[in-house]
């Protein structure tokens, strides 16, 4: 039976990165991607295996439970992996319905649909289906905050302070109510903060970085304190292929760089790149574009993950540190901002 892997959210960008560096490992697997293309959803970012024989794009709504069933039918699903989420905190204080409907609801579709699809009975799967896996996504907001000392491990009690991490701390527990319960074989993954290729404009160093080269003002929360550990994406894949792969089930996994930043620090060193890789015509620095504004309605201070787990238990290990992750980040966005301008005006 061909090993069919569905994967939600895939033109995102997590899921956008995962999928080429999946198939890649896996040329004899199937993936099929559903995305609904919402304005975080771009096809664009998966260009290099849009013809893949393996790979199959459906466009739609997790929420859309009829639908998932089709899939899964038509497929013959064996595998989940589910990144899709509403992810943005500044939106889920504006718009927090959205956030409860795809985080929540589709989080409950997809895994109810799996275990239908998968399982005669409580702790009982169908002979075909014995290696059949669910991998939930996750992040370490679900955790609430830190101080200026400790870590987030896989035993911190949940204390989400957003609409966002609200939901996803509800869909981690979906999760694991389905394993405790009803003995499906789950696997999830709580990440620190993603950087890299084919992040969305709105998130902070593609902000950062496009504020720059338009030379407008970069905004940066209150004073710039805000610490995250900040996680190279190619490695987050690296750790939920592995996590999927051989991941003990029921287990959490967090997936962290162990490259704790302020955000002031974060803007100071891509404007220092900026300037070294594409100097203002003036000669002033990208710096100088720093902007304070208005912290946001429950900021938390401080993530940091301990990813000792996964490290130890599954031999994942980022490659990238901050400084190599960030080079290599601000080339990927200047070949896509000022060589693509270029382009365009030939």
């Amino acid at each position: 039976m061909t090993t069919s892997i569905l994967v939600t959210g895939g033109a995102g960008f997590i899921g956008s990165n995962f999928i080429p560096y999946f198939l890649n490992a896996h040329p004899d697997i199937h993936l099929i991607n559903i995305d609904a293309l919402t304005y975080a959803g771009n096809l664009d970012n998966l260009s290099e295996i849009a013809t893949a024989q393996n790979y199959t794009f459906i466009e739609g709504d997790i929420c859309d439970r009829p639908l998932i069933e089709r899939i899964f039918n038509k497929y013959d699903v064996t595998g989940v992996i589910h990144f899709a989420a509403e992810s943005h905190v500044d939106n889920s204080i504006t718009h927090p319905d959205a956030f409860m409907q795809t985080n929540i609801i589709g989080t409950f579709n997809l895994i109810d649909v799996a275990k239908k699809h998968w399982m005669i009975g409580p702790g009982i799967y169908k002979e075909a289906y014995k290696n059949s896996r669910f991998h939930h996504v996750s992040t370490d907001e679900v955790y609430g905050t830190l101080g200026q000392e400790g870590l987030f491990k896989e035993t911190t009690p949940f204390a989400p302070n957003s609409p966002y991490s609200a939901s996803k701390a509800s869909s981690d527990f979906i999760v694991r109510s389905y394993h405790h319960t009803f003995g499906m074989n789950v696997v999830t993954t709580n990440c620190s903060n993603n950087y890299g290729p084919k992040q969305h404009d709105e998130k902070l160093i593609p902000t950062i970085i496009r504020k720059a080269l338009s030379k407008e003002p970069i905004p940066i929360y209150g004073d710039g304190s805000n610490i995250r550990d900040w996680l190279y994406v190619l490695d987050h894949c690296k750790g939920i292929a592995l996590a999927y792969e051989k991941g003990v089930s029921g287990e959490t996994y967090n997936i962290g760089g162990r490259n704790e930043r302020n955000n002031l620090y974060i803007a100071k060193k891509v404007c220092e790149l900026l300037d070294a890789k594409h100097p203002r015509k003036d000669s002033t620095s990208y710096k100088d574009l720093i902007t304070y504004v208005k912290d946001r309605a429950g900021h938390d201070f401080r993530y940091a993950i301990d990813a000792t787990k996964i490290e130890n238990d599954l031999g994942w290990k980022a490659d990238e540190n901050f400084e190599s992750g960030i080079d290599k980040t601000i080339d990927w966005y200047l070949e896509r901002y000022v060589e693509n301008q270029k382009s365009s005006l030939a």
